[in-house]
């Protein structure tokens, strides 16, 4: 049976030249290539000659510098990059470094800034006294929000950065574990865990995810009443009471945090102010403090809902120690999403629903 060519209709053994020619002729083995070692070098030195440029227009101090890896310089420039995108050099108010540091000084905080798609944007310099971890040491992490979160909580976080881009001016607030140095978690036990609270603004029109930013606190759950943060905090109370929870003294502080003044608790029983659902939890850990029951200072303290004058519920951390014949209670009043959060570590109840 004869095979005929489908180009020239002629018998493939009579001709074969009419077959096109695909194939190109395969390079002489003793041509030389062109990627040699002298070009990898000259490549890897222009790299590294450009590394070292972008190095030395970063805005930071030259021992700065000196200390940076080629990750964190890129990872620094992007940064930059990033953040000049959103606040172009030309509308940003002129603040002196001096201005800056002051101000940044009293903030319970750091400050976060983030791109539309969750991209670090911005981080302030007193990170470090959260987290133990300067801005370039945490951008070593990841250049995402989510690089530097606990990830157990990505999702909801997600949720909560996509309901607020919904909603420009809604604000929103997530609690997580924040990565920290090695230093800091021998120290603390862990990580540190951060409530970050902010929303999306629209910095120029028209709006578009080029212009929008998420702008958010970041401020440390007190962990204990003696943490450094809490002795100049304002939302902290303190009251005194018998054996039995009676008030016998509080502080003038709680008019602010509760609506009631000194001498309309003194005499009143502190069950008198929980919520119903959070009194045997309260009891629990009255039972403990008074009896000198259980292990640690986690014995005596509590996440609780305390009712307010104006008859709103807001949640207090509740730390309690005996003296003598008195239980003193130091209180912080927290967000709904910190409780959840602290609820849902301690030892006596589950968390709110």
């Amino acid at each position: 049976m004869t095979i005929f060519c489908s180009h020239c209709h002629r018998p493939l053994q009579a001709e074969m030249s009419c077959l096109p020619r695909r194939a190109k002729q395969a390079p002489s083995a003793s041509r030389p290539l062109r990627s040699t070692k002298n070009a990898s070098k000259a490549r890897r030195d222009q790299i590294n000659a450009e590394l070292q440029a972008l190095r030395s227009l970063l805005p930071i101090s030259a021992q700065e510098k000196e200390r940076l890896s080629y990750l964190h310089t890129m990872a620094l420039v992007c940064l930059r990059l990033r953040g000049a995108q959103l606040f172009p050099p030309g509308l940003a108010p002129p603040a002196g470094p001096a201005l800056g540091t002051e101000l940044l000084s009293l903030l319970p905080g750091f400050l976060l800034v983030l791109s539309a798609d969750s991209k670090l944007v911005y981080i302030s310099e007193n990170v470090a006294q959260v987290l133990g971890l300067s801005v370039v040491e945490l951008l070593a992490q990841g250049d995402t929000v989510f690089d530097i979160l606990d990830g157990q909580v990505g999702e909801d976080v997600h949720k909560k950065l996509l309901l607020a881009q919904e909603e420009p001016g809604r604000e929103v607030t997530f609690v997580s574990e924040m990565r920290t140095s090695k230093a800091f978690r021998l120290q603390h036990g862990g990580n540190r865990v951060v409530a970050v609270c902010g929303r999306f603004v629209t910095l120029r029109w028209p709006p578009s995810p080029s212009t929008t930013a998420f702008l958010a606190l970041c401020t440390p759950v007190v962990q204990s009443p003696t943490d450094g943060e809490a002795a100049s905090q304002d939302d902290i109370f303190q009251s005194m009471h018998l054996l039995d929870m009676m008030f016998i003294d509080v502080t003038e502080s709680v008019t602010y945090h509760l609506g009631y003044h000194r001498e309309e608790l003194v005499g009143q029983s502190w069950y008198s102010l929980l919520h119903p659902e959070d009194a045997d939890l309260a009891a629990a850990q009255h039972r403990a403090v008074a009896l000198g029951a259980g292990a640690g200072p986690a014995a005596g303290t509590a996440v609780l809902r305390v009712l307010r004058k104006d008859r709103a519920w807001t949640w207090l951390r509740v730390w309690a120690r005996r003296d003598g014949g008195c239980i003193t209670c130091t209180c912080r009043c927290l967000r709904e999403e910190e409780a959840a959060h602290l609820r849902a570590r301690q030892p006596y109840a589950a968390a709110p629903p």
